[in-house]
């Protein structure tokens, strides 16, 4: 083993460590249910033809590497069904799996990862900002990748930070493409000559944001192809374990380095995602009986269609029919469902805002009288 191997994987533990060897080998020798969430960005086998050159006649630096090679599909799917199948076995029941690809393989692993029984839960579209064009002018511009996430069962209790994605996506629900640049300057590691130390090295930008989304702090996050550690960096920052597997020791070491180098520093409450699930749970009923709204006041819809009057014990009451907020916005709706908190609205001066605003401020002044 040389010295820089032996600097990458003399710890303890497998956590935070970068394992150097052969990625099924590496992960035959972890623990059953042993990690929250894997992230592979596995050999594409890209394929290529022969060189590329850019109009100018250079040559374009693209991914030709061994590790990128297979005799033909019949190898990659068994590669593939491996690698699969051993991190089906060390991720817990409730933990799920991002795969990233390009149109090469990104539809053999979907096929793979059914079969094995995950359950695919979206495809995301990484719309690249700034792709590489097509220089030989024979194809479309190939502008985005694509993720597949999947929890290990269907009935798994996958984790998804639903509110830190609506709050970073301002209020609005994330969509299912996303759009971020290549991994260019400062972030791209590179050698000393100035070249690439990694063709494929993926922006920060699209960790963090997996991260956040499907992952709590103090998780463990797997990753297979760990390769520069942008994986493992990030999930420093934000508080998160890592466990890195990688063949090549260069960019071990480089991984290595870099993590090194990244300072946590981050209070525990500024990493841990938004959840209403965890807020102080309000009753409409609560607003009534602290005199935020009073009994016999009117609620109306967004468009001031529908009105209802506020009756003593927290129910709404529209002619004769009487009910939950939700039920009786569902009833004027002819909806299975009404989120009542959105749907109603109360007047202030002469606008209209929605009686969450209100739950909110009493959430507000309940929390700080319990400090």
């Amino acid at each position: 083993m040389s010295s820089q191997k032996q600097k990458v994987s003399a710890k303890k533990s497998n956590l935070n460590t970068i394992m150097i060897g052969d990625c099924i080998a590496s992960l035959r020798s972890l623990a059953d249910k042993s990690v929250d969430l894997v992230f592979a960005d596995p050999p594409y086998n890209l394929q290529l033809g022969g060189d590329l050159h850019r109009p100018d006649n250079t040559r374009v630096n693209g991914v030709d590497d061994d590790w990128d090679k297979f005799a033909d599909m019949k190898t990659y799917d068994a590669f593939t069904k491996e690698w699969l199948t051993e991190c089906r076995r060390v991720m817990k029941d409730d933990a799920s799996i991002w795969v990233i690809g390009s149109y090469h393989n990104i539809f053999r692993l979907g096929y793979i990862l059914q079969d094995l029984g995950f359950w695919i839960l979206n495809d995301i579209i990484w719309r690249k900002a700034n792709p590489m064009p097509n220089f030989r002018g024979t194809r479309f511009t190939n502008a985005h990748e694509t993720l597949i996430w999947a929890s290990k069962s269907e009935k798994s209790k996958y984790t998804f930070n639903y509110d830190s994605m609506k709050t970073l996506n301002d209020d609005l629900q994330m969509r299912s493409d996303w759009f971020f640049p290549l991994c260019t300057g400062e972030e791209r590691l590179k050698d000393s000559s100035g070249k690439k130390i990694h063709p494929t090295q993926k922006p920060e930008a699209l960790l963090q944001r997996i991260i956040m989304a499907s992952t709590k702090p103090e998780d463990v996050i797997l990753d297979p192809f760990f390769g520069t550690g942008t994986t493992g960096a990030v999930a420093k920052k934000l508080g998160r374990h890592f466990i890195g597997l990688e063949r090549d020791e260069t960019y071990a070491f480089a991984a290595d380095e870099r993590i090194a180098n990244v300072q946590m520093g981050i209070d525990k409450d500024i990493i841990q995602p938004v959840s209403k699930k965890t807020e102080t749970r309000i009753p409409f009923g609560s607003l009534v009986e602290s005199g935020i709204l009073k009994a016999g006041a009117v609620l109306t819809d967004s468009k001031g269609e529908h009105q209802a009057i506020i009756c003593a014990d927290g129910s709404l009451k529209v002619n004769k029919f009487r009910g939950s907020i939700h039920k009786v916005g569902a009833a004027l709706q002819e909806a299975p469902s009404c989120n009542g908190w959105t749907y109603w609205h109360y007047k202030e001066k002469n606008n209209f805002k929605p009686i969450d605003e209100l739950r909110s401020q009493l959430r507000r002044a309940m929390d700080n009288e319990m400090l």
